[in-house]
């Protein structure tokens, strides 16, 4: 009985964080990017959006509010989450906006372009 308890937490851990904690950490990142906002909102979002994931567990499953470790955790989570968004969401606007300037280089970065008409490098 103690294995369902602990395979029924763990598919709840991985659809309320991974699933609708991770969609969310996705969008905010990219909507952070987006416009143009620094990186240390990323944080600001992850902790608001890991307040929210520890309710949902504390609201449906009787899961305790506010346990540090488990809130540490799931806060680090979404902020990879929402930093990788947004640093691949940057990256992609770097090269989409400044296309005569940057090229892609890698999946989460730009670097000058080789032919830069402007010499600068």
């Amino acid at each position: 009985m103690t294995s369902a308890i602990t395979a029924a937490t763990f598919w709840q851990f991985v659809f309320i964080n991974g699933v609708l904690g991770g969609g969310c950490a996705w969008l905010a990142g990219r909507a952070i990017a987006l416009t143009w906002r620094p990186p240390l909102m990323v944080l600001g979002a992850a902790v608001l959006m890991g307040l929210a994931v520890r309710f949902v567990h504390f609201a449906l499953f009787g899961d305790s509010l506010l346990v540090p470790v488990t809130l540490a955790a799931e806060i680090a989570v979404l902020f990879g989450v929402a930093l990788f968004a947004y640093r691949r969401t940057r990256a992609l606007q770097m090269v989409r906006q400044y296309y005569w300037l940057y090229e892609p280089h890698g999946l989460l970065g730009w670097r000058p372009r080789e032919d830069n008409p402007f010499g600068a490098k």
